[in-house]
């Protein structure tokens, strides 16, 4: 069989927005930080705005303006009436939520569309935002991805009132950033109580951290446990003064498949009790919840001969006793530890970090679920520093559209020429540099490869796309990703040229780290690809969370076509990701028997030695390929 591929790719470039929602992620552990003037109200500027407190003959104006002077601010009052700002365009629903708000002495803003929402927050500092799902012109999904990438509104409550009945469009909205979802008709009781305990929280907040002079807060009030940054600040203390002790990095199991299960809110509540009872095991060191599924505990001046015996004490709290998830239903909890000591000496609290990170990915290979940090210095450290001397040669390999188009896309290869003449390939490499420490750097040096050669072919006459695959330690550094956004504005480079890859196994363990770089880079139009994908309740449940715009299937579903249960796999996965608009990518197609079983299975792209190996050159024939 032959068939053409003459990639036509411009009908691919769009494949992030349509047919799916723009995704933010899971709101951080971290609570919003706000600031407020108690100032003499002003009058509303905007045309749409419903008049507040409307029953008094003259009503004062529901928020004060902000203030431009640092020195005049000051925390909310505990006492002082809740703000609230309602962004509903139905006016029967806008008077009855404010009606109701009023009349439990809140103080209520209306606003009857998207458009003019964020001017709105700006000058008038809300509380809370309640807001309805479906707005003119833009969804309030979409708005809240919006809200939550400005600066200080991350955590900026935000609950939805919507009349929809799907609880799979409640969990979108949910996990699109909202904190709350109330279905209309709605009591106003539930409705006074669900925007009050918003409040209350986050001005609890407030207070604690001015009564800290602004520093962050040491721990999270809805919780009490510390928080990460306290914790963390602790442990560069720690090393700092060359404190004995252990760190111990618990991960709970399943976590995806939790969530996919049992709800967004249903399993916050289960992490929160899973972080109570590690905390009580762990007294008197101190426990903080990392991020969705992880917590990190730092025992300072503790015997580091016990160590792997309170490592195991701390997993066995997990599986001794049930969760209550509801009334009627329970779970066990399983967990592994990674855990290290700190006597030997790190250089900073985030190499520390790191370490007993990937001790816990070794955890999870063995049947005790426990792991400790063992240091490699001398000899295999400086094996492995020996084997990333060399030279960083790329390789390129095209990822051709079945479809056809005219979008020249290939994925970008590391090797590493050695002294010898020898050539190591990334599988070699990769976890070497991971090893000595150096991942982050060799990310940086083949994504800044990658940036000049989008720069160079900007004015070609067929558009470039390089797939780049990157680490998850590397994304989890702030500094990367500003240098990334820096380097994309510098260059004027189109964003969406660029394809971060992300292996499967990695994004499964830095779920929460890959959703916020993910909502960094969206402003900039990078895409994000899927690697190594196996099909299965984490993956699917991850593919579905994040902002994907490729899924390339791993290596074993290039022999689908001998094998029936593998086809059936495959056909599944990709009908999978096409319903959630992603593009799929058979990867390692060597034969024509496997590309045409991928063909008929409906996948959208496909790279392998058939199409053409991988070289040193971007010289393929995308037009007039064939297969």
């Amino acid at each position: 069989m032959r068939r053409r591929l003459g990639v036509r790719m411009a009908v691919h470039d769009n494949v992030v927005a349509p047919a799916r929602a723009v995704r933010a992620e899971t709101p951080p552990a971290e609570h919003w930080q706000r600031w407020q003037r108690q100032a003499t109200p002003a009058a509303l500027p905007h045309s749409n705005v419903v008049a507040l407190n409307p029953v008094p003959a003259s009503p004062p104006p529901l928020l004060p303006p902000m203030t431009t002077d640092a020195s005049d601010l000051v925390p909310p009052g505990i006492d002082s009436p809740y703000r609230v700002l309602i962004v509903e365009d139905d006016r029967s629903q806008a008077l009855f939520a404010q009606s109701v708000l009023h009349g439990a002495g809140m103080q209520a803003l209306v606003h009857g569309d998207a458009e003019g929402v964020q001017q709105a927050i700006a000058e008038h500092r809300p509380d809370l935002i309640l807001m309805d799902l479906h707005l003119p012109g833009l969804d309030g999904m979409r708005l809240t991805a919006l809200i939550r990438q400005q600066p200080g509104q991350q955590l900026l409550p935000i609950v939805f009132l919507s009349g929809d009945p799907d609880p799979e469009r409640q969990f979108e909205v949910l996990d699109s950033g909202a904190d709350d979802f109330l279905s209309k008709p709605i009591r106003p009781r539930h409705l006074i109580a669900a925007v009050s305990n918003r409040i209350r929280r986050a001005r609890a907040q407030a207070a604690s951290q001015a009564g800290n002079a602004g520093a962050p807060a040491m721990n999270n009030p809805e919780t009490g446990l510390p928080t990460r940054h306290h914790v963390m600040q602790e442990l560069g203390t720690s090393l700092a003064h060359r404190d004995r002790g252990g760190l111990f990095f618990i991960e709970i199991a399943s976590a995806l498949g939790l969530r996919e299960r049992y709800g967004y809110a249903a399993f916050e509540r289960l992490m929160t009790q899973a972080g109570q009872r590690l905390a009580d095991a762990a007294q008197p060191h101190l426990l903080a919840r990392l991020n969705d599924n992880s917590f990190l505990v730092l025992a300072r001046d503790a015997d580091e001969d016990t160590l792997d015996t309170m490592a195991h004490a701390l997993r066995e709290q997990l599986s001794t006793r049930a969760f209550v998830i509801r009334d009627d239903e329970s779970v066990h909890l399983r967990g592994v530890v990674g855990h290290a000591q700190l006597s030997p000496g790190f250089s900073d609290a985030g190499s520390a970090l790191e370490a007993v990170e990937r001790t816990t990915l070794q955890a999870r290979l063995l049947t005790a679920g426990v792991a400790a940090y063992v240091r490699r210095e001398d000899v295999a450290a400086q094996e492995h520093l020996a084997l990333l001397e060399g030279q960083l040669e790329l390789a390129y390999q095209p990822i051709v559209a079945v479809a056809g188009g005219n979008t020249a896309q290939y994925q970008v290869l590391l090797r590493l020429r050695q002294a010898d003449g020898s050539v190591l390939a990334a599988g070699q490499v990769i976890p070497a540099a991971e090893a000595a420490g150096r991942i982050a750097d060799l990310d940086q040096q083949v994504l800044d490869h990658a940036l000049g050669l989008l720069d160079l072919y900007r004015h070609a006459a067929q558009p470039l796309h390089l797939f780049v695959s990157q680490s998850l330690r590397t994304l989890a550094r702030d500094a990367f990703g500003d240098w990334l956004l820096e380097s994309l504005a510098s260059r004027q480079i189109d964003g969406s040229a660029l394809v971060i890859d992300v292996r499967l196994p990695d994004a499964l363990i830095h779920t929460v780290t890959l959703q916020q770089f993910c909502t960094r880079m969206h402003a900039a139009g990078v895409r994000f690809c899927l690697s190594q994908f196996e099909p299965g309740d984490e993956a699917n449940a991850l593919m579905a969370q994040l902002p994907l715009a490729y899924v390339r299937m791993a290596a074993r579903f290039s022999h689908s076509h001998a094998n029936q249960q593998t086809r059936d796999e495959l056909r599944a996965a990709i009908d999978r990701a096409h319903r959630a608009g992603l593009r799929i990518i058979g990867q390692q197609i060597e034969d024509p028997q496997a590309a045409a079983a991928m063909w008929i299975s409906g996948v959208d792209f496909i790279q392998g030695n058939m199409v053409q190996s991988a070289g040193s050159e971007l010289n393929f024939d995308f037009q007039n390929s064939v297969l």
